[in-house]
Protein backbone atom coordinates (compact mmCIF):
# COMPACT_ATOMS: atom_id res chain seq x y z
CA UNK A 1 0.00 0.00 0.00
CA UNK A 2 1.08 3.12 -0.70
CA UNK A 3 1.90 6.07 1.91
CA UNK A 4 -1.09 8.00 -0.03
CA UNK A 5 -3.27 5.36 0.13
CA UNK A 6 -1.77 4.42 4.21
CA UNK A 7 -2.71 7.59 5.08
CA UNK A 8 -6.03 7.62 3.94
CA UNK A 9 -7.28 4.59 5.56
CA UNK A 10 -5.44 6.32 9.00
CA UNK A 11 -7.68 9.62 8.31
CA UNK A 12 -10.73 7.25 7.81
CA UNK A 13 -10.07 5.39 10.84
CA UNK A 14 -9.63 7.82 12.92
CA UNK A 15 -12.64 10.04 11.73
CA UNK A 16 -14.71 6.76 12.72
CA UNK A 17 -13.65 6.76 16.23
CA UNK A 18 -13.99 10.39 16.37
CA UNK A 19 -17.74 9.59 15.68
CA UNK A 20 -18.25 7.14 18.42
CA UNK A 21 -17.37 10.04 20.96
CA UNK A 22 -20.25 11.89 20.12
CA UNK A 23 -22.32 9.56 19.79
CA UNK A 24 -25.04 8.42 22.52
CA UNK A 25 -23.86 4.60 21.62
CA UNK A 26 -23.18 4.17 25.65
CA UNK A 27 -26.81 4.83 26.38
CA UNK A 28 -29.65 2.90 25.17
CA UNK A 29 -31.85 3.83 22.80
CA UNK A 30 -35.11 4.45 25.20
CA UNK A 31 -38.04 6.24 25.10
CA UNK A 32 -40.57 4.60 27.11
CA UNK A 33 -40.59 3.27 30.60
CA UNK A 34 -39.51 -1.17 30.23
CA UNK A 35 -42.30 -2.98 31.99
CA UNK A 36 -42.01 -3.45 35.57
CA UNK A 37 -40.33 0.35 36.68
CA UNK A 38 -40.89 -0.04 39.90
CA UNK A 39 -41.60 3.25 41.84
CA UNK A 40 -41.85 1.65 45.43
CA UNK A 41 -38.17 0.90 44.79
CA UNK A 42 -37.33 4.51 42.94
CA UNK A 43 -38.46 5.59 45.91
CA UNK A 44 -36.27 4.47 48.36
CA UNK A 45 -33.26 5.26 45.72
CA UNK A 46 -34.83 8.85 45.44
CA UNK A 47 -34.55 9.12 49.16
CA UNK A 48 -30.60 7.73 49.69
CA UNK A 49 -29.20 9.50 46.03
CA UNK A 50 -31.60 12.45 44.98
CA UNK A 51 -32.89 13.67 48.14
CA UNK A 52 -30.08 16.07 48.52
CA UNK A 53 -30.68 18.06 46.11
CA UNK A 54 -34.17 17.52 45.09
CA UNK A 55 -35.63 17.73 48.20
CA UNK A 56 -38.48 15.71 49.55
CA UNK A 57 -41.22 16.80 47.42
CA UNK A 58 -38.90 17.48 44.14
CA UNK A 59 -38.75 21.11 44.42
CA UNK A 60 -35.10 21.37 45.97
CA UNK A 61 -33.58 21.07 49.33
CA UNK A 62 -34.05 23.59 51.57
CA UNK A 63 -30.74 25.59 52.27
CA UNK A 64 -28.96 24.67 49.83
CA UNK A 65 -27.23 27.12 47.51
CA UNK A 66 -26.43 25.55 44.22
CA UNK A 67 -25.92 27.66 40.81
CA UNK A 68 -28.22 26.80 38.88
CA UNK A 69 -30.48 25.54 41.22
CA UNK A 70 -31.80 21.64 40.89
CA UNK A 71 -34.88 21.10 39.05
CA UNK A 72 -38.21 21.09 40.36
CA UNK A 73 -38.71 18.00 39.95
CA UNK A 74 -42.59 18.09 39.76
CA UNK A 75 -42.70 21.13 37.28
CA UNK A 76 -44.38 20.62 33.73
CA UNK A 77 -40.95 21.71 31.99
CA UNK A 78 -39.73 18.26 33.70
CA UNK A 79 -42.86 16.18 34.15
CA UNK A 80 -43.36 17.42 29.98
CA UNK A 81 -40.11 15.71 29.15
CA UNK A 82 -40.07 12.13 27.53
CA UNK A 83 -38.81 9.52 29.11
CA UNK A 84 -36.04 8.59 27.08
CA UNK A 85 -35.01 12.28 28.03
CA UNK A 86 -35.08 11.99 31.64
CA UNK A 87 -33.29 8.32 31.65
CA UNK A 88 -30.19 10.34 29.78
CA UNK A 89 -30.19 13.03 32.27
CA UNK A 90 -30.04 10.97 34.82
CA UNK A 91 -27.54 8.54 33.29
CA UNK A 92 -25.28 11.06 31.96
CA UNK A 93 -25.54 14.19 34.20
CA UNK A 94 -26.52 17.58 33.11
CA UNK A 95 -22.85 19.34 32.03
CA UNK A 96 -22.63 22.54 34.22
CA UNK A 97 -24.67 21.70 37.12
CA UNK A 98 -24.01 20.17 40.25
CA UNK A 99 -26.26 17.15 38.31
CA UNK A 100 -23.51 14.66 38.01
CA UNK A 101 -24.01 11.08 36.12
CA UNK A 102 -25.37 8.59 37.94
CA UNK A 103 -24.22 5.42 35.50
CA UNK A 104 -21.54 4.38 38.02
CA UNK A 105 -23.56 4.51 40.93
CA UNK A 106 -27.40 3.00 39.66
CA UNK A 107 -28.10 0.39 37.04
CA UNK A 108 -30.28 1.12 34.11
CA UNK A 109 -33.09 -0.50 35.82
CA UNK A 110 -32.30 1.12 38.95
CA UNK A 111 -32.65 4.66 36.88
CA UNK A 112 -35.85 3.67 35.13
CA UNK A 113 -37.81 2.59 38.79
CA UNK A 114 -36.20 6.22 39.94
CA UNK A 115 -37.66 7.91 37.06
CA UNK A 116 -41.25 6.21 37.82
CA UNK A 117 -40.79 7.86 41.34
CA UNK A 118 -40.03 11.16 39.62
CA UNK A 119 -43.33 10.49 37.36
CA UNK A 120 -45.46 9.93 40.56
CA UNK A 121 -44.38 13.44 41.53
CA UNK A 122 -46.21 15.20 38.89
CA UNK A 123 -49.42 13.46 39.52
CA UNK A 124 -49.22 15.01 42.91
CA UNK A 125 -49.35 18.06 41.44
CA UNK A 126 -52.23 17.69 39.10
CA UNK A 127 -50.26 16.33 35.93
CA UNK A 128 -51.55 13.82 33.81
CA UNK A 129 -49.02 10.06 34.82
Amino acid sequence: MSITGSRLVLCAVLAGLSGLGFSNSGVKDLTTFPKGADPVSGREIYVNTCIRCHGIDGKGALGIKLVPSPADLTSPVVQDRLDGTLFRRIHEGKPNTAMGAWKHSLSDEEIWDVLAYVRTLGVERGEQP
